[in-house]
């Protein structure tokens, strides 16, 4: 093909894109039903905000919504091929990602779309340039499609980890308060009602939940033994799991929470420690691959060049 006919394909493919874009763009800013009849027909009407949608997965987006069914196809075909559905699940749940696995997989495949068309973009650009060999042009398209597929996977351990290291900073902080609260006379449910309502953060909003499942007529030992069995944080279950016996058998429960935190404590200073002393191994790398030679050749380059002009 020659050039006059890569430009055109070029802009048509643009122009096509272009069309999808503005068709999306009007049919997002069209008023749904709901959102219409919602503030009718609500039961507690909120004063001052308009009424808030949850939008019920990622798959609402707009490119899944121009792509919609083939996105959902190419979704459960790397749901066939990847697998592991219960272990997304749970990493999604502690991420703290309103998500079900489904909107995960497409998101992963608009992930592999992008990769695949940057790759694409740069063999086309090479293809212009000089003559490229397709076959290995498409081979780094596929590469690159499954390197987006994975890297997705790969933000959503970093999301659980980013995740989790906020609960840890945060959970001394909260177990205090939850037992300065009980210490003060408050039963278990309404400190944990009033330490939610002025603390925020990943921990405040698992605590939300629990007040959640509570109020709706869950005992208060299994709405915390539910949120032991959904964190993936020893320090965090053992704390819930504390909270369901102490409520269940009746101990003292603001000593239980005081010592949660001084566990929690300890543990962060244990870690603070092992950090350092790993810190110090790395410090001595650029002392011994960088700072030693350049001492070493400061020192034996002059006697080197004496001794060649002493030789000559």
């Amino acid at each position: 093909m020659t050039p006059a006919w890569w430009g055109a394909l070029a802009g048509g493919a643009a122009g096509l894109g272009v069309v999808l874009v503005v068709v999306r763009v009007l049919t997002i800013r069209r008023p749904s039903l709901a959102l219409r009849v919602l503030p009718y027909v609500r039961d507690v009407p909120q004063l001052g905000a308009g009424p808030r949608l949850a939008t019920p997965s990622a798959s609402t987006s707009a490119a899944s919504g121009v792509f919609g069914p083939l996105l959902r196809s190419a979704a459960d075909a790397v749901e066939r091929l990847l697998g592991g559905a219960p272990s997304v699940q749970r990493r999604l749940a502690r991420a703290g990602l309103d998500r079900t696995v489904h909107d995960f997989r497409v998101e992963q495949v608009v992930w592999g779309l992008v990769g695949f068309a940057a790759a694409a973009s740069l063999g086309l650009l090479q293809a212009l340039a000089s003559r490229a060999n397709p076959v290995g042009l498409l081979v780094l398209a596929l590469v690159a499609f499954v390197s987006g597929v994975l890297a997705r996977d790969t933000w959503l351990t970093s999301q659980v980890r980013s995740r989790e290291r906020q609960i840890m900073a945060e959970f001394p902080t909260v177990a205090e308060l939850l037992a300065l609260a009980v210490a003060a006379g408050e039963g278990p449910v309404g400190a944990l009602d009033r330490v939610v309502a002025r603390s925020g953060g990943a921990l405040s909003d698992d605590l939300a939940a629990v007040l959640a499942d509570i109020r709706t007529g869950e005992p208060v030992g299994a709405a915390f033994d539910r949120m032991a069995a959904a964190s993936g944080l020893p320090l965090v279950s053992r704390f819930a799991q504390g909270v369901a016996i102490a409520v269940d058998r009746g101990t003292p429960l603001a000593d239980v929470l005081h010592a949660q935190a001084g566990d929690v404590r300890e543990a962060g200073r244990r870690e603070l420690i092992e950090l350092g002393a790993r810190r110090e191994v790395l410090m001595m790398v650029p002392v011994v691959f960088l700072v030693l030679p350049v001492t070493v050749l400061f020192a034996f380059y002059p006697g080197v060049i004496g001794l060649s002009l002493s030789a000559t």
